[in-house]
Formats: C-alpha cells, structure tokens, sequence
C-alpha cells in the first residue's frame, strides 16, 4: 500500500481566550467577600427569650454598615465583570 503523503497546513496560534482575566478574577473575589462580610454583619440580633424585645435588631451595623457591604460588594462585581484586559 502506498502512503499518503500529508500536507503540513501552518497550524494556527491555539491561544484560549477566556472572557475574563485573573485580575478579573481576583475583583470578583473580592467583592464577594464585601458581599459575604455584609450578610454576616445583618445576622444575628434576636432576643434569647422571645417574650422580650430586642432594641439589637435597630443598630447602625444592621440597618447601615451592612446593606452598604452589599451593595458595594455587588458594584465590585459588575465593575469585575465589565473590566476589560490590558493586552
């Protein structure tokens, strides 16, 4: 049997491109932790005894501090995602 000489094709440059970069990566991490830091700060609170009412549930942490964790920590992840790449 006769062998069938192959033609060699210039083979293109296999680069994957991902849609995000490790600096990417690292922001979403980030703001993840903003957002997982934020919904701790909102725990907790409550009365041992139910029959008495805690004034906890009213402080600056819960009502202020901690929705803005969130929030800002879903602002990091946008930003993350639409962040484009040096190169």
């Amino acid at each position: 049997m006769a062998k069938k000489k192959e033609t060699s094709v210039p083979s293109e440059q296999k680069t994957s491109q991902f849609a995000l970069t490790r600096t990417n990566y690292k922001w979403v991490l980030i703001g993840l932790v903003f957002i997982v830091v934020g919904f701790l700060l909102m725990a907790g609170g409550g009365s041992k005894d139910p029959d008495v009412f805690s004034e906890n549930i009213f402080s600056f942490r819960r009502w202020t501090l901690a929705p803005l964790l969130v929030l800002a920590g879903y602002v990091i992840e946008i930003y993350a995602i639409m962040k484009k790449s040096d190169d």
